[in-house]
This record gives structure tokens, C-alpha cells and sequence, in this order.
């Protein structure tokens, strides 16, 4: 089989993994997968970002399969089904929401920046050796500890997914992939 350029972009999810770890800061090349895939799916109409460049779910695709972390089993009915999806997506989204309103507390200044990630949005975890601060806002920080929170969440759901069933279930309920596939079937719809 033939390897493209972009079958390899595995790596840079991973970088964006490690470069957060180490600062913040990088937290916000995130936006390119979050902004990439609805480019995408509004030019060309189709899931090209999560069938060809998704990284992360290259990444999934290598653990789970060369590397034999995944049990290679269905994913249950229940998590494919548009109610599970949808319901996600919108969880998913008030998620993303909150995290914007935390920046837009400190930008105004109505509250202090907060050195954590929060996982699973629940757990919060101290991440202060990540940020030693710049001559950006600390606003700027705190939308990276949040965005960073977002996509180590997912990240964490993700692995877990493919460790349970096959490589690449966390496609099935992937946030973007919804919204990606809603954008494709609102345009197919348009005469």
C-alpha cells in the first residue's frame, strides 16, 4: 500500500500532547483540529479531515492495531446510535462553552487564572509547571488550560475506547466526526 504524507500525522497528536504537557501555551494549535475538519466538511461536503488526517485517530489506529493495545471488539449498539452521538456532541459542546466562559472571566478580569487541566471534566489537575507567563494575557492561558483539558479528555476517552473495542471507536462518537457529518448531510440536502 502506497504511504501518503498525511499517513503519518499520528505524530503530530502526540506532539500537541507532549508540547501541552511541557507549555500551556501550545495548547492552542488544538484549534486546527477543531477548525480544519469544519472547513473541510463545508468546502468539499464530506469526512475527508476524519477519513484521511485525523491524527488522533491515526494515533488510536497504530496503538490499537500494530501495536495490539486494542481487544478488536464492537463497539455496543448504544454508542453508535444518533441519540448517544448527539447527546454527546451537545455535552460536549456546554463543555466547550463553560471552558470559553472561564476565559472570558479572567480577560475581564472578574476572576484569577486557574493553573489546571481538568480531566474528564471532573478531575482537576495541578499544571502549573506549564506556565511561567508571557507578555499575553493570562486570558490566553486560560483558554490553553481549558482547550488542553478539552482535547486530553477526549484523548483519555479515546484510548480508553480502543482498548475496550476496536482501534478507532472513538470515531464513532467523535464530537468533530457529528459535526462533520451534520454539516455533509445539510449539504447534501440543498438543492
Amino acid at each position: 500500500m502506497k504511504k501518503h504524507w498525511y499517513d503519518n500525522l499520528w505524530v503530530l497528536s502526540l506532539t500537541y500532547l507532549v508540547l501541552g504537557f511541557f507549555n500551556i501555551l501550545f495548547a492552542w494549535l488544538g484549534l486546527l483540529c477543531f477548525f480544519i475538519p469544519l472547513i473541510i466538511s463545508l468546502a468539499k461536503g464530506n469526512k475527508g479531515y476524519c477519513n484521511r488526517y485525523c491524527g488522533r485517530g491515526q494515533l488510536f489506529g497504530l496503538l490499537g492495531g500494530r501495536f495490539g493495545l486494542s481487544r478488536k471488539r464492537d463497539i455496543p449498539a448504544w454508542m453508535k446510535s444518533k441519540a448517544f452521538r448527539y447527546g454527546f456532541l451537545a455535552f460536549f459542546l456546554i463543555m466547550f462553552c463553560q471552558m470559553l466562559w472561564s476565559t472570558w472571566l479572567v480577560f475581564s478580569g472578574a476572576q484569577d487564572l486557574r493553573q489546571v487541566v481538568t480531566l474528564l471534566w471532573t478531575f482537576k489537575l495541578p499544571w502549573h509547571w506549564a506556565y511561567h507567563g508571557t507578555v499575553l494575557h493570562p486570558g490566553a492561558a486560560q483558554f490553553a488550560f481549558g482547550f488542553y483539558s478539552v482535547m486530553l479528555t477526549s484523548t483519555v476517552l479515546g484510548f480508553v475506547t480502543m482498548v475496550l473495542f476496536k482501534p478507532r471507536s472513538w470515531c464513532v462518537y467523535c464530537p468533530m466526526g457529528t459535526m462533520t457529518q451534520l454539516i455533509c448531510k445539510a449539504k447534501q440536502k440543498k438543492p
